[in-house]
């Protein structure tokens, strides 16, 4: 039990070590002697030992440290250390004390780096405790139970040294009933910056203070006059509402000191949520319903930018990474980031009023190679943010210099400082490790200034899309270091005009040097080649209607969000984002079509064939071109020769007729083929091909009627005379009949017996005679064509000549 209590730190009693030191030197002298000459290294691993055993049973406790107040103390404070301890393990810690302890003043960055990486308590490493009034007792600890303790005091009583970053520590003493010594069970290691008085010089600071957010806005919009846009969902909304993370960022940039950065295609998103918009939902869409929202964000943030410094970034943030990568010897890849600059100034200055500064270009986590500073500078941008772990000192620098690099070609690569930049990383929604965070920032802050008598520009670029407890962790930290005495605000665009430290590194790393990590995560080729294959449909509709701006607009910012730097590492919803905007192109370009067409009859050399064209968009289409081609001239011509093109104009949800006037040379079926084409001379949509049925009248045909014409025409003629020379005879019998009737006149024994009968009346007989002699009455005679078909006729149109 002594030696377990000598080793692990406590102190048995005077009489006890006098009994424990004679026995020894009493059983053998030789022994001891020969122990006094063994070599030094068997206690240096017995202390390493110690050390580990200590570590170990420092993780039993979990010890977090909640708050630390003020981050930055000065004399005269009072500081507060707040947090919880929890007992992780199986047995119940009786004795529990919390203390306070001040490690060595760390000189160097990388000794903070090293020290954060430490987990667990490492005696003679972790200084002295603070002791006396300054700690908190817990009569036990139970396992799985966590306990809040608070300890405030006097900074004086810290006893700090010169200026400089310490090492600041929160243990909790206890014992079990296993092992009833009082040892370190938790511990948690943190870091002091002390700068009292005011530093000379002050280290030039400028943090960025990113507005981006995911591409949401779809190319659809409504048919109304407003064009009303239609977003993948309502999460835009969630983020701005009050609580959402970019309605935190706007209530915690607003107080800060900060250079905004701001993506235009947030703006633009925001804006048009202000006048209405639609969610996709399903198949279909519904109403968005956050307007005022929407409203209150860009008011606010109007407010907040209106005597800060903006950077806006190209529209939607293009990745250039994977531009550079992927997608430069894809035609218009590099057409579409120029697109992406261009409007990004005007974007800014009509939603928010202020100027943006466009010149800086931001790759992904700062990672620079040649061809991603040749893209970034492609569209005008001179100055590209990297980051020191990506463009590194090679020197030998023995302190951090300025961020502005002159990388040449009239380029400046404003260098972010990486520690600083990715102190907060990770999940940060726990309080303890947002306070540990704080706290390792200002540390490396301050070591930084501390390293040369030179004043320096230094620049903070953190993760693009921080989380709300990051930016919480970010603005307290911001806040701590503007109250701070070693540091001053500088503007982004002050820092890149900075003068240069001529010992730092100029040379752009290789491409081979590139992070394997985000290399990755990039867009492929093949996104890039979708995006080309969609602008080339949208440069072939936009020709045909007549106000193009209505397609142009949503369709161009579209193709920008498919190049988003926000699609890193998300590689099915980039596809997906891609497939949308191009499904939905090519429904629009399906509005303008040509109908189908049955089989046509031509009855007839001659005659005209309408082909339709239908426009269901809500805007006109003009500058269109039908042709109609015949696949077989020789038995079909359309206007004289094969093929005759007519301009097409039609208005907005109606259809136009065409008419083709053709000529057949033979009879027979003969496919027609109906295709527009844009005026350049590119074909437009599905062309409709049908066939044309000539039943054109043949010479024989007109023989056979002709004679059969000449018939009607001889039997005409012979009743006419048969019918002339009977009228002759009646008239010559009616002659003879007066002469018989005055000589029988002259006879009247020749007189009938009956006087009642007359005999034979006059004309009865030249009738009867003129009946038994007419010619039997021809009926028409039949064509000589061929009967008519008896087949049923179908469907197809008869077109007249």
């Amino acid at each position: 039990m002594a030696e377990a209590a000598d080793i692990q730190g406590t102190c048995p009693s005077p009489a006890r070590r006098w009994l424990l030191r004679t026995g020894a030197l009493l059983a053998g002298a030789p022994l001891l002697a020969g122990l006094f000459q063994l070599p030094t290294a068997p206690t240096a691993d017995a202390v390493g030992r110690t050390s580990a055993k200590a570590a170990s049973d420092s993780r039993t406790v979990a010890v977090a440290l909640d708050s630390l107040s003020p981050a930055v103390p000065t004399d005269g404070d009072t500081l507060t250390v707040s947090g919880t301890v929890t007992n992780n393990g199986k047995e119940t810690i009786t004795d529990a004390q919390v203390d306070l302890s001040v490690g060595p003043e760390l000189t160097a960055r990388s000794d903070i780096d090293t020290a954060a990486k430490n987990t667990g308590y490492v005696p003679g490493a972790d200084g002295t405790e603070v002791g006396g009034d300054y700690t908190q007792e817990f009569s036990k600890l139970t396992p799985g139970v966590s306990e809040r303790f608070s300890i405030s005091v006097p900074v004086d009583e810290l006893d700090l040294g010169d200026d400089g970053v310490y090492q600041f520590g929160v243990s909790l003493t206890g014992e079990t009933a296993a092992q009833p010594w009082g040892r370190v069970l938790g511990f948690q290691r943190t870091f002091l910056p002390w700068q009292p008085h005011e530093a000379e010089p002050r280290t030039k600071t400028t943090f960025l203070w990113p507005l981006i957010s995911t591409a949401r806005v779809t190319a659809e919009t409504g048919s109304n006059e407003q064009q009303t846009p239609v977003f993948l969902n309502d999460d835009l909304a969630e983020e701005i509402a009050p609580g959402g993370r970019l309605a935190q960022m706007l209530a915690l940039g607003k107080n800060l000191d900060v250079t905004w950065v701001i993506d235009p295609d947030l703006l633009a998103s925001v804006d048009a949520m202000t006048r209405g918009y639609e969610v996709q939902d399903g198949d279909d869409t519904r109403p968005g319903r956050q307007q005022a929202v929407a409203k209150q964000w860009l008011a606010e943030l109007q407010k907040a930018v209106a005597d800060k410094e903006v950077v806006a970034l190209p529209f939607a943030d293009p990745d250039l990474a994977s531009l550079a990568h992927n997608g430069t010897d894809v035609t218009g890849s590099l057409s579409q980031y120029k697109a992406a600059t261009d409007v990004a100034a005007l974007t800014v200055e009509s939603i928010l009023h202020v100027k943006p500064s466009t010149d800086f270009a931001w790759p992904v986590d700062g990672a620079v190679d040649p061809s991603i500073v040749k893209v970034a500078t492609s569209a005008g941008a001179d100055r590209v943010i990297a980051r020191s772990d990506s463009l590194q000192e090679t020197s030998g620098l023995s302190y951090t210099p300025s961020a502005a690099r002159p990388i040449g070609g009239g380029t400046t690569a404003v260098v972010a400082d990486a520690r600083l930049s990715r102190a907060f990383e990770g999940d940060l929604t726990k309080a303890s490790a947002g306070t540990l965070a704080v706290q390792r920032f200002l540390a490396q802050s301050l070591a930084l200034n501390l390293q040369t008598g030179k004043q320096r520009s230094i620049v903070v670029a953190p993760q693009r899309m921080p989380t709300a407890s990051q930016a919480r962790a970010m603005a307290e930290a911001v806040t701590a270091l503007q109250g701070g005495t070693w540091t001053e605000t500088q503007e982004l665009t002050t820092a890149a005009e900075a003068k240069p430290d001529p010992e730092a590194t100029t040379k752009v790393p290789s491409a081979s040097s590139y992070p394997r990590a985000l290399r990755k995560q990039e867009l492929p080729r093949e996104a890039f080649e979708q995006i080309a294959r969609t602008q080339a449909k949208l440069d072939d509709f936009k020709v045909i209607l007549t106000f193009p701006s209505r397609v142009v607009t949503p369709f161009g910012r579209a193709i920008n969000r498919e190049m988003s730097t926000s699609w890193h590492g998300r590689p099915a919803e980039a596809r997906s984002y891609r497939d949308g905007v191009e499904g939905y192109l090519k429904d629009l370009t399906e509005q303008v079509k040509l109908i189908q067409k049955s089989e046509t009859k031509l009855s007839g050399r001659s005659a005209t064939i309408p082909v339709s064209v239908q426009n269901n968009l809500v805007q006109g289409v003009d500058h269109l071109v039908l042709r109609l081609t015949s696949t077989s001239p020789t038995r079909l011509e359309i206007g004289g020769k094969a093929y005759y093109e007519q301009p097409v104009t039609v208005s907005g949800g109606h259809s136009q007729s065409v008419k083709f006037t053709t000529s057949a040379n033979a009879n027979g079926r003969v496919a027609v083929v109906a295709q527009l084409f844009t005026q350049d001379g590119k074909p437009y949509g599905e062309a409709v091909q049908f066939d044309v049925k000539v039943t054109e009248i043949t010479a024989t045909v007109m023989l056979v009627i002709g004679g059969g014409v000449l018939l009607l025409v001889l039997a005409g003629f012979r009743m006419y005379t048969q019918r002339k020379r009977a009228a002759a005879r009646e008239t010559e019998a009616e002659g003879q009949d007066r002469a018989d009737a005055a000589a029988d006149a002259d006879q009247p024994a020749d007189m009938p017996e009956n006087p009642d009968d007359p005999g034979e009346r006059p004309g009865e007989e030249s009738a009867t005679r003129a009946g038994a002699g007419d010619p039997e009455q021809p009926s028409d005679p039949t064509p000589d064509t061929a009967a008519e078909s008896a087949d049923p006729s179908g469907t197809g149109e008869r077109v007249d000549r």
